[in-house]
């Protein structure tokens, strides 16, 4: 059986999930808290951080999302989620690093981060003017959404893509506390409505983490 060790707030971990279930690939999810260092984690992989793939029969051990969805992309090519053109791949890659490290380190991080991952973790306090910060920085990544949303079909292009997997993936982090302000960006809501909508996207939809409810809304499709 193929394996994933992961994190249930990562939203690098949900990439890959989502990936995973775009292309009708079966995975057993394994929680994996990296605070604790587990030796035989790290025999999986030295840098302690999920997510981690190991694929069956024998197959490979993954490390790191993006290389984990683009082996996914080239061993199983029956759902392309980069797209069939070289401009469409580059557009596509452009925007999954645009939400895995500027949305990240400027939302993710900031809210995400601080108010939670530090608590599970035993990371420490959050950090106030870091969570002032994060919701700020939204704002501003809401309306970019909005932006390509009115002017495409997907974020990318005509086709849903790992642009989209990336960007609701880390939304769907901020949205399980409750700081996504969509009321305020109703076009980016609407998109975001498309990706609840999906199959593939119901697992994340599911999680709780033990003693972190989320709110209403986080799963309900209408919002």
């Amino acid at each position: 059986m193929r394996t994933l060790y992961h994190f249930w707030l990562s939203p690098y971990c949900r990439k890959v999930r989502v990936t995973l279930a775009e292309k009708g690939l079966e995975c057993e999810l394994r929680v994996e808290k990296v605070s604790e260092r587990r030796p035989e984690f790290l025999c999986l992989n030295p840098a302690g951080q999920v997510p981690v793939l190991i694929e069956p029969d024998d197959g490979p051990v993954l490390a790191d999302s993006a290389a984990i969805v683009e082996y996914l992309e080239e061993v199983y090519p029956h759902t392309t989620l980069l797209g069939h053109r070289a401009p469409a791949r580059a557009e596509t890659r452009r925007l999954v690093a645009w939400f895995d490290d500027k949305f990240n380190r400027e939302v993710t991080e900031n809210l995400v981060g601080e108010k939670l991952v530090k608590r599970i973790q035993g990371y420490g306090q959050p950090h106030a003017a870091s969570i002032r910060a994060g919701l700020a920085n939204i704002h501003y990544h809401l309306d970019y959404i909005a932006y390509l949303a009115d002017r495409r079909k997907w974020l990318a292009g005509d086709s849903f893509s790992l642009a989209d997997i990336a960007a609701a993936a880390h939304l769907s982090t901020v949205d399980y506390l409750g700081d996504v302000p969509w009321d305020e960006h109703v076009e980016a809501k609407n998109w975001y409505a498309r990706i609840k909508s999906r199959p593939s996207f119901r697992g994340l939809l599911a999680d709780a983490i033990p003693g972190v409810p989320p709110p209403r809304h986080y799963a309900d499709l209408d919002f």
